[in-house]
């Protein structure tokens, strides 16, 4: 997985690795159907569309697309990590946990924070987790001029992975969840109906 680099004494990852990658994305049930679904939401509503996982206290980007008209700052790529604590991805995973989880989860990020806005960013968790809990998604914009909404999709077989869709717009928060809500909770009950275990 290593590739040894003599003039700097030093290793890199190597091909393999992309290898494995590869072979990861390919077997992924989810992933197939999801993925062109997931495309065929962005370029209808010119928005964009992506799919992650949870690892430690990040969400890695499965895959992600990228169809709204105004250009962000912000480029995402498959395999992108992004926090947990700040975005809706990672807010509406944390929402699944159970509460002994999500504990020791909020305990690790007060940790980390050191008291620095901790207070206000743990009242956003908690908002965001009770919004997935009743309405089934939750909304942040940790980045400036982007919206972004979440939601679970739960797949038996495949573990627990997070849904989103955004748009940088100058357009108040509200006004992009009142037209963004609907399609995201289509295509997460789309994909957990579609979804089956392998024979």
């Amino acid at each position: 997985m290593l590739e040894y680099i003599p003039q700097f004494r030093a290793y890199r990852l190597g091909a393999p690795v992309l290898s494995m990658a590869h072979a990861m994305r390919d077997s992924s049930q989810v992933l197939k159907v999801a993925t062109p679904m997931m495309v065929e939401v962005a370029m209808r509503h010119r928005i964009n569309v992506g799919l992650a996982v949870a690892d430690g206290d990040e969400m890695i980007y499965l895959e992600s697309f990228r169809y709204n008209r105004r250009q962000s700052l912000r480029t995402v790529v498959t395999g992108q990590r992004i926090p947990m604590a700040l975005t809706s991805l990672g807010r509406a995973y944390l929402a699944t946990l159970a509460p002994v989880d999500l504990a020791a989860m909020l305990a690790g990020f007060a940790a980390r924070a050191r008291g620095r806005g901790w207070r206000e960013l743990r009242r956003e968790i908690e908002a965001a987790v009770a919004s997935v809990r009743t309405r089934g998604y939750c909304v942040a914009s940790w980045q400036p001029q982007v919206v972004a909404l979440a939601a679970p999709v739960h797949c038996e077989g495949y573990g627990v992975h997070v849904l989103n869709v955004s748009v940088s717009s100058q357009q108040e928060a509200a006004e992009v969840e009142a037209a963004l809500a609907g399609p995201l909770l289509a295509l997460a009950r789309d994909i957990e109906a579609r979804v089956r275990l392998p024979e």
